[in-house]
């Protein structure tokens, strides 16, 4: 069963700066830095669609989006966003059921793939990652263990709770850098917050 962040949709952002002040936020909004005007854009687990507002802030209007949540009610809360004049389609499934044009200029997956057990992982992971153009960039954030002690305890806490909340299916972080590396994408931007925890990195897809 993909997980579902229904019952957390009204709390999920609130929850979110209490336990990591504003390093979820900073994590994307250092992504949304290498967005070149006039792209089209798809996100993959938007959540609560703060991300829609702060793209509006970088570029008022010629954006395309297209925003793909399995949350209705995380759709609902974003369709009320401040999006400029940016055009953007909500979808609401599972982004690896969802068929579009491969024909986007970036793919912005916010702590998307620490949801999902390994296969599933790949099924998304390959799905995107054919959607998106040759020289497409994928900008990802996640969370990462870097060795310290408190970062395993947060994350079992985190992967606890969010299994008996919304039914994720992960208990452990994929092995992400691999899927990347195995296709040949290149590192061009990487940046970690809160105590390397948490990091924001820009993969550029082969030319051809």
């Amino acid at each position: 069963m993909a997980a579902n962040y229904n019952n957390s949709a009204w709390f999920y952002d609130r929850l979110s700066r209490i336990v990591y002040g504003k390093a979820l936020i900073n994590a994307q909004v250092y992504l949304l830095g290498f967005i070149p005007p006039k792209s089209k854009i798809l996100i993959a687990g938007g959540g609560t669609g703060w991300i829609l507002e702060e793209l509006a802030k970088i570029y008022p209007a010629g954006l395309n989006i297209t925003y793909v949540e399995i949350s209705a009610n995380m759709i609902a809360l974003s369709q009320k966003r401040q999006t400029g004049q940016n055009e953007v389609i909500f979808i609401n499934d599972a982004v690896e059921h969802v068929k579009l044009a491969a024909d986007f200029d970036i793919v912005i997956t916010p702590f998307l793939f620490d949801n999902f057990v390994e296969e599933t992982v790949d099924n998304v992971f390959n799905h995107l990652h054919n959607l998106l153009k040759p020289g497409g960039l994928w900008l990802n954030a996640d969370f990462q263990l870097t060795g310290r002690w408190w970062q395993n305890v947060l994350l079992k806490s985190m992967f606890v709770f969010f299994r008996l909340l919304c039914g994720i299916e992960a208990s452990k972080l994929p092995a992400i850098e691999k899927h990347f590396d195995a296709v040949g994408y290149n590192v061009i931007g990487d940046k970690t917050f809160f105590g390397d925890f948490i990091v924001g990195r820009v993969y550029r897809k082969l030319s051809s």
